[in-house]
């Protein structure tokens, strides 16, 4: 474990953790350049200069095609007081062979002073799909029992993470990390520099399988976070995806299992699922300590297994089923173009799910879509769809399998750009109803033209084909 912080860095009481330049370059391994006596971080470390605010510390690093140290005086000019990079800047530098392992070493030190007395518990979540909304759900309910730091959107990787953690603030309750990965030990690597107190995973799908090569790899990768767990930990598992169930051999201690309850002995299970015609999930919460009825805001029944996870989590750390259900009740959003819901002027009702997309993932959204369109005052169900990336050797076939789904559910499906041409195969051959445009901007065009009022519209897209930007042009 890092050493403790020395007295001249201890927190302020109702700030962000206070670190002299020197304590920061005794935790990295690097060599102040530039006059740092004296210099002392005291706001957010950012790694984007237009990001910075009074007291920052700039992260530079070197790209293809950028070097941050050019922006060390955009930072400065928003308020930052130092750099950590590879040479001296304007700016007084902790100079590094290599700012990554820096910024990780400073995160591991910074979330183990906070939590030396046990005040901070770390919560960590992943999964192929749903673990953003799940992060964004257990998030909210956490911050109701306590003061919660958590990944912004999906910013899960090797840079996300200690910048998640290192927003930490001396009274910090809980800090809950979106884990993502693309190949095994991403997960472990992460996991190591803050080990969890709790881990839930929720599923072993197919997204990112072109890196991992099988869904066994993407398991194995899963299981690292219930591997990395500290001494009394708890793991969350999913009792309804095998793979992920499996992982309780895994475990080093406590296991708490959530799902539908068609597996045997769940710990907290989903009871009468019903959705709303706005296609939001009603459900009874269930768990050995009693039972509380959950509204959910957000749309589409697999948020409902999100929020069983998410409840599970808080479930974990002591609060209540009943204080648990009512905080989820309460969830008004989540993270931007995730199942977001507008109701347009004109009678249009758009679901934007743009930011990502695997194969388990479109099934939802498309079921969610459907789910709205049973009410008898929806007029047509029209999926907008994009390319789903990452896929490997399956993807043509994945591609052909969505269209063939969304066809045989939906009453239109749109499908924009080369890479996702296989949805509209699929869905032709399947007898549905589909176009084809080659970019956004005909899709924009057409939906113009052809949505009525009464329509509900889906987009949804991996994030590469930018399917956000149809969704604004509709609003």
């Amino acid at each position: 474990m890092p050493p403790s912080l020395p007295e001249r860095a201890q927190p302020r009481v109702g700030g962000v953790i206070a670190l002299s330049l020197e304590v920061v370059a005794d935790v990295v391994g690097g060599r102040i350049e530039g006059d740092g006596g004296g210099v002392v971080v005291t706001g957010p470390v950012v790694i984007d200069g237009r990001e910075a605010g009074p007291g920052s510390l700039f992260v530079a690093f070197v790209g293809e095609h950028v070097d941050g140290h050019v922006h060390a005086p955009q930072a400065a000019a928003n308020g930052a007081v130092a750099v950590l990079g590879t040479r001296a800047t304007e700016l007084p530098t902790v100079v590094v062979d290599d700012p990554q392992t820096a910024l990780q070493r400073l995160a591991a030190h910074v979330v183990a002073h906070v939590r030396r007395d046990d005040r901070l518990t770390v919560l960590a979540v992943t999964g192929s799909q749903g673990k953003t909304s799940t992060k964004d759900l257990l998030a909210a309910v956490l911050a109701e029992a306590g003061p919660t730091v958590a990944t912004r959107g999906s910013y899960n990787n090797e840079l996300g993470m200690p910048l998640t953690a290192l927003r930490v603030e001396p009274d910090t309750r809980y800090l809950v990390l979106e884990m993502g990965a693309r190949g095994r030990g991403h997960i472990a690597e992460l996991a190591a520099l803050v080990p969890p107190d709790v881990s839930i995973v929720l599923n072993v799908g197919r997204a990112h399988l072109g890196e991992f090569g099988s869904r066994e790899a993407i398991a194995e990768a899963k299981g690292e976070l219930v591997t990395s767990l500290r001494t009394g930990g708890v793991a969350v598992l999913n009792a309804d995806d095998e793979r992920v169930a499996a992982m309780a051999a895994l475990a080093p201690g406590r296991v708490l299992t959530f799902g539908s309850g068609n597996a045997d002995g769940v710990d907290v299970r989903l009871d009468d699922l019903v959705l709303d015609r706005l296609g939001r999930p009603r459900f009874t919460l269930a768990t050995p300590g009693g039972s509380a009825e959950v509204a959910l805001q957000v749309v589409g029944a697999h948020q409902a297994t999100n929020a069983a996870a998410a409840a599970a989590g808080a479930l974990a750390v002591g609060m209540t089923v009943e204080r648990v259900a009512a905080s989820l009740t309460r969830v008004a959003s989540l993270s931007k173009w995730r199942m977001e819901l507008h109701e347009l002027p004109g009678g249009v009702v758009l679901l934007n799910d743009s930011y990502n997309a695997n194969p388990e993932s479109m099934r939802a959204a498309i079921d969610a879509l459907v789910s709205i369109g049973a009410d008898p005052a929806v007029g047509r169900t029209v999926a907008v769809l994009g390319e789903m990336l990452e896929l490997g050797a399956d993807s043509a076939a994945t591609h052909r399998e969505i269209g063939q789904y969304a066809a045989e559910r939906v009453d239109l499906v749109l499908v924009i750009g080369r890479g996702a041409h296989g949805i509209h195969a699929g869905a032709v051959d399947a007898g549905g109803a589909s176009v084809f445009v080659d970019d956004n901007a005909a899709a924009v065009a057409w939906l113009g033209d052809e949505v009525r009022e009464g329509d509900v519209v889906l987009v949804k897209a991996s994030r590469g084909a930018r399917l956000d930007e149809v969704a604004a042009a509709l609003q």
